[in-house]
């Protein structure tokens, strides 16, 4: 007779294989369903990829089309017919305004469209509000200029550099170059700032009778 105790694991083991076997014939739906909602998450994820590159593709070749035509005008007509969605119709609509010398006052309008229009993401609207500082210049009053430039100069903010820049320049516009060198130094010396505009400082900090900090290469 065999040992009693192995029989016992025996007996202990078929009963643990009866028990999940009877499981997984109640819910191994659950494990193939787990497997589907895998295996079809990924082919989504992969086709909505190949969707958003295609349209991307699409919408590109559109506004390639569009700049192609001969007059601003047309070119102007060509880009408003361009189908797109938020994010690109704020594209197209600072591609518009990318030519003042044609038509300030309509490229002022399309960027302060787009920079107040809150559906769209921080990098378009501060895009906006800084290209239309640049674009109305002395026609915009300079606390108005200074106010909208303080209010994308906030760390975090996609152009924070660019529009310091441009508040260290209404400094000199008011005739405080003292003032303007101190915060086009300090600029200068800012992490996020790129070698062009390191450079760009350099040259505005050394017209100014200021001197360019070592450290910075310039």
């Amino acid at each position: 007779m065999s040992n009693p105790d192995s029989f016992i694991d025996e007996v202990t083991e078929e009963v643990r294989r009866d028990r999940l076997f009877r499981l997984f014939r109640k819910y191994g739906w659950i494990g193939v369903l787990i497997i589907l909602a895998l295996v079809g998450g990924t082919a989504w994820t992969e086709w909505s990829k190949s969707r958003a590159e295609a349209r991307a593709q699409a919408f590109g070749d559109a506004v390639i089309d569009a700049l192609d035509q001969g007059t601003p005008e047309e070119r102007r007509e060509a880009l408003a017919a361009v189908p797109s969605d938020a994010g690109q119709t704020a594209i197209l609509q600072l591609i518009t305004a990318s030519d003042p010398a044609e038509d300030k006052a309509a490229t002022l309008a399309a960027l302060e469209k787009v920079a107040n229009d809150a559906a769209l993401t921080p990098a378009y609207r501060d895009l906006a509000v800084l290209r239309r500082v640049l674009v109305a210049g002395a026609d915009l009053p300079l606390a108005d200029r200074r106010s909208a430039l303080q209010g994308i100069a906030a760390p975090g903010r996609p152009y924070r550099v660019l529009a310091e820049e441009q508040l260290g320049y209404l400094l000199v516009e008011e005739g405080k170059t003292d003032d303007a060198i101190a915060a086009l130094t300090t600029l200068l010396q800012d992490q996020e700032a790129s070698g062009s505009l390191r450079a760009r400082l350099g040259q505005v900090v050394t017209a100014l009778g200021g001197t360019v900090p070592e450290t910075t290469g310039g």
